[in-house]
């Protein structure tokens, strides 16, 4: 891929991987993510400035599925970093693979004389375990770093992140310094399970993702499952919109919305109803209080 660059502007070139907004919204909407103009405006933005992307709002509304639409739209591959309490700059970056390594002093044995020259294959690429950091600097311009769910990391892992994206290099002592060519493009998403640092927001273009309106999801829920009858569709949607209006400790997100749809065609439901719809819930709800807080009210939402 080799769009139009700006060589003069700043450490990165400047690229237009997309056309203009316009150009994201239709591209993204080939492979069924439907994003409105701000978020839109975002991915143009963020893509165009060489910026991390950071998106922010509850869990499943589609923060996840940004990411691999731009890949899929620029025809680029998805590299994924899946945060977690505990993961450290090894586990995102590269591990020496010791078992491999053990094998291989076996097989060579005492006999070899050029000890040296064995050091070097040990610490060399064949024993190298890439972990997506790593595999997203080699890979550069051709990938979408996608660092996911951001606010399960620790302090410290977010300023280790926040030093790898500042450059894209990384050095490791036994073979020496890698940068990228040029920057993957990078989306971090977080669901504010708790805050994170200034430092890391100043280096992202910033956006919330909210629950789509009812027209949008409506359009969502009908390119995703297009067997569905329009009317049903509009149902099921309406009811979706309900069920977050009441005091729950999950609200459903975009993608149980589409479950629950893909469910009630799978039972071959064609009007909602108290008892069909009490048996799927399970598809819509994740948790028990929150299904026994909807079950007897059903008939008002489904009114």
């Amino acid at each position: 891929m080799t769009p139009d660059a700006d060589p003069s502007s700043g450490p990165w070139p400047v690229h237009r991987w997309f056309a203009d907004v316009h150009d994201v919204e239709e591209r993204l909407a080939r492979y069924d993510y439907l994003a409105d103009r701000g978020l839109s405006t975002a991915v143009f933005l963020a893509t165009s400035l060489n910026l991390p992307l950071l998106l922010e709002g509850e869990v499943g509304v589609g923060k996840t599925e940004v990411a691999r639409a731009i890949a899929l739209a620029l025809d680029r591959r998805v590299v994924r970093l899946q945060c977690y309490e505990g993961i450290d700059s090894s586990q995102a970056l590269y591990e020496w693979d010791y078992p491999r390594q053990l094998l291989y002093l076996r097989a060579v044995g005492d006999d070899r004389e050029d000890k040296e020259a064995i050091v070097e294959d040990l610490y060399g690429p064949r024993f190298l375990n890439e972990r997506p950091l790593l595999e997203a600097i080699k890979a550069g311009s051709d990938a979408v770093l996608l660092i996911d769910e951001i606010d399960r990391a620790d302090d410290e892992f977010e300023a280790f992140l926040l030093e790898v994206l500042s450059d894209f290099q990384i050095s490791i002592p036994e073979i020496g310094a890698m940068r990228a060519d040029e920057p993957p493009i990078v989306v971090l998403t977080t669901n504010r399970t708790r805050e994170l640092h200034d430092a890391l927001k100043r280096r992202c273009l910033y956006h919330w993702i909210d629950y789509p309106d009812l027209d949008r999801e409506m359009a969502i829920v009908r390119a995703r499952v297009p067997e569905l009858a329009e009317d049903l569709a509009l149902r099921i949607v309406e009811a979706v919109h309900r069920f977050r209006r009441l005091d729950l400790i999950k609200l459903p997100g975009i993608a149980e919305t589409i479950n629950w749809a893909l469910t009630l065609d799978l039972l071959d439901v064609d009007h909602l109803e108290p008892d069909p719809v009490a048996s799927t819930l399970g598809a819509l709800l994740k948790e028990r209080e929150d299904i026994d807080r909807v079950t007897p009210v059903l008939h008002e939402i489904l009114d």
